[in-house]
């Protein structure tokens, strides 16, 4: 997917790619690296200089990120005496010897700006100055030995810390958060940098997922330009997803599409991508000016109004930008409510609330943050294939005279609660949970055995009382079985279990599954965080006194069976005892479920069947499909199922679950005034997540194998594949919208009568590889409603429909001027006009291929 993101990106307006480097994915063993597939961290810079883009290298190593334990490795953890983040010499080692091995990487591959390469800016730790004081002088300390480092390993480009007030003078402080214009770097020397605009927020499961409007985005962009900032990176601009356990914690989701302009599955998130282009063209018109001037003069407009004007001296100023580039203004409505007009070099402007205009030349307005003419884009998912069929049994066929089978649907293996591998081992005591697992799996189970008496027996009967399993502190999972049944689980981040059992007289297994969610990624002291439990682990509730279950012995079992026998892969997969599953089968817990995907295609062929006793004749429908057909992105819903994980064709595609979120706290979104994490939040009642990408590289042929391992119970007959697209497109634009940046060059800024004849357009544009199929609405006039609710107003031109269908339909994109001559002349007089479309796109194959 890489050259096709970077290429979305900079058709969007990127100047420079940002990404961070994952110390726990490129050294998963100490001193073993990793440098392949999705970490060839080469091959993506090379792919990022060769689109001619240039690239932001974070190697931190912290990167927090919402990765998995901030992206350290776990075995560092266990190197003697370490502690993360501070003045501690195990630590320094390990994190020196780690930044020096990626960027001599780099060196020796040629990629930093001084060699040819694209690489012009890298970054030493991540937001430490918001956990620095956990430190004392220690975190400081550390800070001007981290500066030092970085500056030693001669790269040769600039180096920055995000969020760190006290960065030495050879570092440049840079900028994290919603908004960012009123940071400032602490010394005059430092250009002001923003390293992480967050235009969108990421999801917890059981939580709402958020969104961030597209109109404040642009206000925080153009408010940073407008007072003195030189680099702004969005956080994030393609969001992804974190594959198989990389998600981290506690309870991240799979998804990581941060309400991004290009989202998980590569697709443009309009009007977000769109709305965006425009105002990065618009800050373009500006350089010459922005770039000329060290700070900008500053004009009061009104109680909330105000502008920022860079104006170049002509001295200064080169006569081949022409002077009409040699000013650039921006006039700023900070007010949350109210419209504006103010009064800026002799002209009136009108100002919406919460918005800001750019004046490339300080006289004409290109673009308003809250003016948005950019399209809408309603993604949806369609069910293009079923995944199987419902036939329990294998049934033999026959095709041209050949005996073939139809594969049977899904089949089932229980996971053992129980010891089942020869790794496991005995000791006394409640071990820490990572201190065992080491991370290679979410689970560890921990079995030991209780024996209670008859007197125990008769003392609960007496008193109407069971005897209580009782935890100080857990995270993020705990699953209670007592003699094989699952009797009680519990979720939360360190939080006290209270668990009510039922034993029986004599001997009782008890079985305590603790399990990870992702581990945590932020904070102080994560080398000290850990998993599992914490405190006292004990049974109260007993004739004579609570037990303490640190003083048995316990048999620990890191993982799943079938985790570690790898029947999640095409040749394990046929090692393992699979049974057929039925249809009516209830839901079961720990079960591992496997299907072979096929899809019933288009063709229809005669299909004969021995009954038993003769052949039976029958039209039947299937062909054998890798994916569904075209080059749509892939999504498999698993909103049918429970709490688990996936994979496809031995690729993991990560933790699903279908926690739901609460039904409050979603309503209408107003983008005017400061963002938080809880406004515009959406999906209020239903599962965070149901669906999960499968990139289409992951996919092969035929028989592609998808495996599930099922904690609490789901129906899988359920699950379909399914693609995701654009299948409506929408736009409205009046004739008060500002003519399209496209169409702007600086020249334009000198000849008047070339701006003048420059008029607002409508861009309508189908996902690649699919055309505009037809126009559902189209009414130039005063129309009403909003996407999928237009409706024609009192002023409306007739011929709408057809023009705009003649221009755009068959294609896969089209442009529309907004004038009143385009549409047979001024259908009301004294209106503003507006033009609004609805359109529908199809895969190019299903569309006509004229061009109107």
């Amino acid at each position: 997917m890489w050259p096709d993101l970077i290429a979305k990106s900079k058709e969007g307006g990127a100047d420079v790619i940002q990404t961070y480097v994952f110390w726990n994915g490129h050294e998963p063993v100490r001193q073993q690296y990793n440098f392949e597939g999705r970490y060839d961290i080469v091959k993506f810079v090379k792919l990022v200089g060769s689109s001619g883009l240039y690239l932001h290298l974070r190697i931190g190593p912290y990167v927090c990120a919402e990765w998995n334990f901030g992206g350290f490795p776990v075995w560092l953890r266990d190197i003697p005496g370490i502690e993360f983040r501070t003045d501690n010499a195990p630590f320094k080692d390990e994190m020196q010897r780690f930044v020096k091995k990626i960027v001599d990487l780099m060196q020796k591959e040629m990629l930093f700006s001084w060699q040819g390469g694209p690489i012009i800016m890298l970054q030493i730790e991540n937001e430490y100055g918001n956990v620095e004081s956990s430190f004392g002088q220690r975190g400081k300390d550390y800070v001007k030995w981290a500066a030092r480092m970085a500056l030693e390993l001669d790269a040769g480009v600039p180096w920055v810390m995000c969020q760190q007030a006290d960065a030495p003078d050879i570092i440049i402080n840079a900028c994290n958060g919603f908004y960012c214009d009123g940071f400032w770097p602490n010394s005059a020397n430092k250009p002001k940098l923003w390293t992480e605009d967050w235009n969108g927020w990421f999801a917890s499961w059981g939580g709402r997922t958020p969104k961030r409007p597209v109109e404040d985005i642009a206000f925080a962009v153009a408010r940073f330009f407008q007072r003195g900032g030189s680099f702004h990176n969005y956080y994030m601009y393609f969001g992804g997803t974190n594959f198989g356990r990389s998600s981290g914690g506690p309870f991240y989701i799979t998804s990581y599409d941060y309400d991004a302009p290009i989202d998980e599955y590569g697709l443009l998130s309009q009007p977000k991508w769109g709305h965006l282009k425009e105002l990065h063209a618009a800050i373009k018109l500006c350089e010459p000016a922005l770039v000329a001037v060290d700070s900008p003069q500053y004009i009061k407009l009104g109680p909330m109004q105000e502008a920022h004007v860079y104006r170049v001296k002509e001295s200064l100023y080169s006569t081949q930008s022409g002077n009409g580039s040699s000013c650039s203004a921006f006039l700023a409505n900070i007010d949350e409510h109210k419209t504006a007009s103010v009064t800026f070099l002799g002209q009136v402007y009108k100002l919406p609330p919460w918005s800001v205009s750019i004046l490339p030349d300080c006289r004409t307005t290109v673009f308003n943050t809250a003016k948005v003419g950019a399209q809408t884009s309603i993604k949806t998912v369609e069910f293009d294939l079923p995944l199987f069929r419902n036939i329990s049994v294998s049934q033999p066929l026959m095709v041209q005279n050949k005996i073939s089978y139809v594969p049977r649907t899904w089949m089932t293996l229980k996971e053992p609660i129980s010891v089942w591998s020869k790794n496991n081992f005995t000791i006394q005591g409640v071990l820490e949970h990572l201190n065992v697992t080491k991370d290679h799996s979410d689970y560890l189970w921990r079995i030991t055995r209780i024996n209670v008496s008859a007197e125990d027996i008769s003392f609960w009967e007496e008193n109407q009382v069971s005897p209580t399993l009782s935890i100080d502190s857990m995270r993020d999972i705990l699953r209670i079985f007592v003699n094989g049944q699952l009797i009680g689980s519990v979720i939360g981040h360190w939080v006290k279990v209270v668990q009510p059992i039922q034993l029986l007289q004599g001997y009782n297994d008890l079985v305590l599954l603790s399990q990870t969610v992702g581990l945590q990624n932020y904070g102080a002291f994560l080398e000290k965080d850990g998993a599992g439990f914490k405190g006292q682990v004990k049974l109260t509730g007993f004739k004579n006194g609570e037990i303490d279950l640190s003083e048995y012995s316990w048999t620990y079992q890191v993982g799943l069976r079938g985790e570690f026998q790898k029947i999640y892969t095409i040749d394990e997969s046929e090692k393992a005892e699979w049974t057929d599953l039925t249809p009516g089968a209830s839901p079961s817990t720990f079960t591992w479920y496997k299907v072979i995907l096929f899809f019933v295609g288009l063709d229809s062929m005669a299909i004969s069947s021995w009954d038993g006793n003769s052949v039976v004749s029958v039209n039947f429908s299937w062909t054998f499909f890798d994916a569904p057909n075209g080059e749509n992105p892939v999504a498999l819903d698993l909103g049918s199922m429970g709490k688990g994980q996936a994979w496809v064709n031995g690729h993991h595609i990560g933790r699903y679950w279908t926690r739901v979120a609460p039904k409050d706290g979603c309503g209408k979104c107003d983008y005017r005034g400061h963002y938080h994490t809880s406004k515009c939040a959406t999906n209020c009642g239903n599962p965070t997540q149901i669906w999960y990408h499968i990139p289409r590289s992951w996919l092969q042929a035929s028989n592609n194998l998808l495996v599930l391992f099922e904690e609490t119970g789901g129906n899988p007959f359920e699950i379909s594949v399914k693609s995701r697209s654009t299948q409506t497109i929408c736009a409205e634009v009046s004739e008060s919208h500002y003519p399209s940046l496209q169409n702007w060059s600086h020249s334009d800024f000198i000849d008047q009568n070339s701006k003048n004849k420059m008029t607002p357009e409508m861009h309508l544009h189908c996902d690649d590889g699919h055309t505009i199929s037809s126009i559902e609405f189209a009414s130039y006039g005063t129309p009403r409603g909003s996407c999928q609710m237009f409706s024609q107003g009192q002023c409306h031109a007739p011929n709408s429909l057809a023009l705009v269908s003649k221009a755009c339909q068959g294609k896969g994109s089209c442009v529309i001027r907004i004038l009143n001559s385009a549409f047979g002349g001024d259908p009301c007089r004294g209106f503003v006009k507006t033009l609004a479309v609805e359109a529908k796109c199809a895969p190019s194959s299903t569309t006509s291929s004229s061009q109107l």
